[in-house]
Formats: structure tokens, sequence, C-alpha cells
């Protein structure tokens, strides 16, 4: 298997990410997996995220067809979806795996390569990263364009796409937003909200398979009794290091806790 650090950082010294260098790191990140998918004892296809900026991934196995991890595995992947820059670790929300996998096995992919997850807050409020409950991410093998149009089905669902500095948004939330942002690396953000009847008509599809409204999700917070309780437990900016992924400028900070949908 080609590791992440292969993929996404240019060898020798780094230098500055130019346009057409950045351009290459995004080549990279969407580099097809050569590898099988990894599948559990029952056949199961296991949830792999691998952290562009550090190498590091989580190998998770899930209680369902549609997710549902145990809290020991829950802490695996917040320490994947640290904040590369301070390390810190904060409790990531259990819906946005299971919106992970659903990502992974609908694409059939050996792994997520995540930009983004955790990003401790410069203020009070700030993006759901902030909060455990977003990610940026790369599907090997499949073009952004194609994550973003399936994630916008799954209901009460963030979605941002930036064709620019390469990579989806995704995060959870009660009412589904989604935009657009052809803002480059290090550039300020220039979000466009898209698609609101779309949005609107996601959350009442989830509605009608029988899914509601993430609940709120704070540190303290029983995971394991949570998870009995829903029936799940069984069992863009530049990069901080040119070509690792990183965290976005600080103007991108509330990208993603736009406006609810029109």
């Amino acid at each position: 298997m080609t590791s992440a650090i292969a993929l996404a950082q240019p060898a020798g010294k780094p230098k500055p990410a130019t346009p057409s260098r950045y351009s290459g790191y995004v080549h990279r990140w969407h580099a097809p997996s050569e590898a099988p998918v990894l599948v559990d004892e029952a056949g199961r296809p296991e949830l792999v995220l691998v952290s562009l900026n550090t190498g590091d991934h989580a190998e998770l196995r899930a209680g369902t067809d549609h997710g549902g991890f145990a809290a020991s595995d829950l802490d695996r992947a917040a320490s994947v979806l640290r904040d590369s820059s301070s390390g810190n670790v904060y409790p990531v929300l259990p819906r946005l795996l299971d919106l992970a996998y659903d990502i992974e096995t609908h694409f059939q992919t050996r792994e997520l390569r995540v930009i983004s997850g955790y990003r401790t807050p410069k203020k009070s409020g700030g993006s759901n990263h902030g909060k455990g409950r977003a990610m940026d991410l790369v599907v090997p093998g499949t073009t952004d364009a194609d994550v973003a149009a399936y994630a916008r089905t799954l209901g009460f669902v963030g979605v941002g796409i930036y064709p620019t500095s390469g990579f989806v948004h995704l995060d959870v939330r009660d009412r589904s937003y989604f935009w657009s942002d052809a803002s480059g690396p290090g550039r300020r953000n220039r979000e466009r909200g898209i698609l609101g009847d779309l949005a609107a008509s996601s959350d009442k599809s989830a509605i009608a398979r029988g899914e509601r409204p993430p609940a709120p999700f704070a540190l303290g917070f029983d995971v394991d009794a949570a998870l009995r309780a829903r029936g799940a437990l069984t069992g863009h900016g530049l990069p901080s290091v040119p070509g690792l992924g990183g965290m976005p400028p600080d103007d991108e900070e509330d990208d993603d806790d736009a406006p609810s949908a029109p």
C-alpha cells in the first residue's frame, strides 16, 4: 500500500506551495489506492481513515452495514482526526463516522484521506471542525464533484466542495446546507450557497427513512450508552507542511457554519 506520506509529501526540503506545486499535491491526494478494500471476518468493509497531515491511520470495524462504531474506535478516530498543529484531540461525533463509512462503502474505496479533522477553535462559536462534527476529505480515485453529489443525499449534512483547494467538506448539522468555494490555498474564502431546494428535500427523505436531526454532542458524552440507544453498537487552504493537507487559513474558520438553508 502506498503510504499517505508518500502520496502527499514531495521529496526533499519543503518549499512554499506555488499554485502549480499545490495542484500536484491535489493530484496525489486523489490518486487511486492500489490496495484492496479491508473487510472483517463477516465480510463487512472496515472504515479506514488516513490523515494526510501526519500519516496516521485507523482501521475501524463497523457494527452494522451503516456504521455503528464502538467507543474505543471513536477514540482511535479522534486521534487520527486530531488538530495536527497543536496535537489537541476532541471527541468525534458518532454520526460523522457513520457518514464517512457510508461514503467509503458507496464508492468501494480502500480508505478516506483526511485533509483536516478537528481544528482548535480560535474564538467562541467557530466552525463545526471545532466541535468534532466535521472533516475535509478526499476519496481516492473519485472526483470531488461525485463525492459531494453523493454526500448531499445523506440528510442532515453540511457539504462544501472546494474545486481549487481540492477536497470536500463534510459535517453533521440539524438542517442540510450545501456550498461551493472556489478560493485557492491561502486565499480568502468565497463561499456560495447552492442547491437549497435539494438540501431541504434531502432532509425530508432522511426523515422518511426514519432518521432524525442529530442530538447535541458534548464532552462527557456517554458514547456507548448513546450507541446502544440508537441500536448501532453490536460488538483548504495552504498546507501547514507543504503537500500534507493541513489547516485552512484563519479566514475559513467559520466557512462551514453557514446560515441555515434558505
